[in-house]
């Protein structure tokens, strides 16, 4: 999928939670619906086939219940997306990312493939992955070793990147051709950006071969690179991204201006970022991997930045006092055929029984607002949980598809509404969220701790809907006054 990921280690977050969001997107010209559902042990399959490859796979008898975020129409497999399991481990897959001729020639991605009559079932995928591995891990490490091991199995046919957290780390997970792939553990005090690209820059076979601190990889790498002379460095430092990933035309119109934006976000003043001198640019190939912030990031850091559309640059198509010439040249981080954001924020230092909040937004995220919800519950609100083909607005994914589509035509006009949409549902969803962590001091029972998140859940969802038919209400007045067929002159 064409997405956006960004990742906060819990030293660089504001409360010490570990953070991982991904923007989940549709390709384009397609919208696909999705809905918030919790899978439960007896629901999850004990032998899987995927729908676009046909792999088949038999999966341990033990799984545990976890959130999902699949497809709400039936046809291309459940997708999960991403989720958080009863063990406070969450996952996110996948970012869709590149490669280069020299990878793909060494270790071709396994396909499907139909001949006379004879089916030879392809890899794993973006399809599958959180089914297979989210229900049976119980660390972020675990996450890497478990998909590594499908990965190297059953091979891929895609190349794709996915990240894992638990309460104390964040670990990144990148294929690399059919069978290889590579995985660094996001520094404590750093944060990661991710665009449709290979990005991981420095890798440490040492330690990916002996303590795994911080670096893991598939067990034969060093040679799959020396045998087939995939490193590039002139100076012994191996490059993972010159040695596995793209540096394309494409990419500098479709993907490296995202990571661009985002790091001149979050570190305005560490290097120069615009004009003739700057350090790095939006075609910037050498783009940091990870970055200390210049100060502690928050939800609604990256709320704002998986929704940019380059404001405050001569690219945002909704800017003005512009060089119209400019505006939209790079792809949006928040764009029209985004399906969903998942924030997952691992508090470490709460309970874990109410430890995990999955925060969620539909839609686009330029005119969206994020939703938080406890993890550890056995069923979601409807209102995010109902989600069909038809378009709706008793849910929140096709009630935020509306307020964009209606603000995007009107934006100078209609957005003043969606802003203060999106301030009033993030505060209160944070008062919410306090309310009930306070609540929960008093429960012990985890049965009973359940059902106070599940409790709060609905009263979060209900707010969600309150606040989201009231901006659907304003920016439908908004968009209605600027129609080409409006006239001053009433008969009244």
């Amino acid at each position: 999928m064409p997405c956006t990921t960004l990742l906060v280690g819990k030293k660089a977050t504001y409360d010490g939670s570990t953070m991982i969001a991904r923007n989940d997107d549709s390709p384009s010209g397609v919208f696909m619906p999705k809905k918030f559902v919790v899978v439960h042990p007896q629901e999850q399959p004990r032998h899987y086939r995927s729908v676009i490859s046909h792999v088949e796979i038999d999966l341990p008898d033990d799984p545990m219940r976890y959130t999902a975020m699949p497809n709400a129409v039936d046809g291309s497999g459940i997708w999960a997306a991403a989720g958080v399991n009863a063990t406070n481990v969450a996952m996110t897959a996948t970012e869709t990312i590149t490669s280069n001729e020299r990878v793909l020639g060494a270790d071709p991605l396994v396909t499907l493939q139909k001949t006379e009559g004879k089916e030879t079932a392809g890899g794993i995928g973006e399809e599958d992955l959180v089914v297979l591995t989210l229900p049976y891990i119980h660390s972020a490490r675990e996450g890497v070793r478990r998909l590594g091991s499908l990965l190297e199995t059953y091979g891929t046919y895609e190349s794709n990147g996915i990240a894992f957290a638990d309460r104390d780390e964040i670990w990144w997970l990148e294929s690399i051709g059919g069978h290889h792939w590579i995985a660094r553990r996001v520094p404590d005090e750093c944060y990661v950006v991710m665009p449709n690209q290979f990005g991981i820059d420095a890798f440490d076979f040492a330690d990916a071969y002996g303590a795994q601190k911080d670096y893991m990889c598939s067990a034969d790498l060093q040679n799959f690179v020396q045998n087939n002379f995939l490193d590039l460095s002139l100076d012994g430092n191996f490059d993972p991204r010159a040695s596995f990933g793209s540096h394309s035309d494409a990419d500098h119109v479709y993907n490296t201006p995202r990571a661009w934006w985002m790091e001149r976000f979050l570190n305005p003043h560490t290097y120069r970022w615009d004009g003739e001198d700057a350090d790095f640019g939006p075609t910037s190939d050498d783009l940091p991997w990870s970055l200390v912030p210049e100060r502690k990031v928050t939800v609604e850091d990256v709320k704002y930045v998986l929704s940019g559309h380059y404001q405050n640059t001569e690219y945002d198509p909704y800017g003005s006092h512009m060089d119209r010439t400019r505006m939209g040249a790079y792809r949006s981080i928040g764009i029209n055929r985004n399906d969903f954001l998942g924030l997952f924020q691992i508090r470490g230092y709460m309970p874990v029984e109410y430890q995990s909040i999955e925060w969620i937004a539909e839609g686009s995220n330029a005119f969206n607002a994020i939703v938080p919800f406890y993890g550890n519950v056995e069923i979601t609100p409807d209102y995010f949980a109902n989600t069909t083909k038809t378009v709706s607005t008793d849910n929140f994914y096709w009630s935020n598809r509306l307020i964009a589509a209606l603000c995007d035509a009107s934006y100078h006009t209609a957005f003043v509404h969606v802003e203060r949409y999106q301030e009033k549902v993030l505060s209160l969803g944070h008062q919410l969220i306090k309310q009930y962590d306070g609540l929960h001091q008093d429960v012990s029972d985890p049965g009973e701790a359940a059902k106070l998140n599940e409790k709060a859940n609905e009263e979060i969802a209900m707010m969600a809907k309150k606040e989201t038919d009231a901006v659907l209400d304003k920016v439908l007045y908004a968009a209605s006054n600027g129609m080409k067929n409006s006239y001053s002159l009433s008969d009244n």
